[in-house]
């Protein structure tokens, strides 16, 4: 795999992000993706991220905005920066109530890529400031 090609399987994947395709970016991950997300648990396997995503898709509307991709030379390994514009439209378990409130974080992710395909996903963002935005 190339850097074209791990910034272009990148960039699809936040393409059907940004589309509400959830089916859409479970085509681009391995079937043992890891998913590390910020001040979480980590998710092993296919089955656990659909449930993620599933999930994110009724607590939250989000888009992302001002992305940059980038990868190393054998396209092993990508990352992104981003603005996340969103929604908080279901409470979170352990989260402040959802009312509607809207959001503005930047947040960034990390990637390792196997045979064309995302094998590791780690996000980043600021919990105490999303925390703050919806509780204002």
């Amino acid at each position: 795999m190339s850097r074209s090609d791990a910034e272009t399987t990148l960039a699809a994947y936040y393409a059907a992000f940004n589309a509400g395709d959830p089916a859409g970016m479970l085509a681009l991950v391995t079937d043992d993706v890891e998913h590390r997300v910020n001040e979480g648990g980590i998710r092993h396997g296919r089955a656990k991220f659909a449930e993620f995503c599933a999930h994110m898709g009724v607590s939250y509307r989000e888009e992302l905005r001002d992305l940059v991709i980038f990868a190393n030379d054998d396209g092993t390994r990508g990352a992104a920066e981003f603005t996340v514009h969103g929604e908080y439209l279901q409470t979170d378990p352990g989260l402040p109530e959802a009312r509607g409130q809207r959001y503005v974080l930047p947040a960034g992710a990390f990637f390792d890529l196997q045979g064309g395909r995302i094998a590791r996903i780690t996000t980043f963002y600021n919990l105490s400031d999303w925390v703050a935005m919806v509780s204002a």
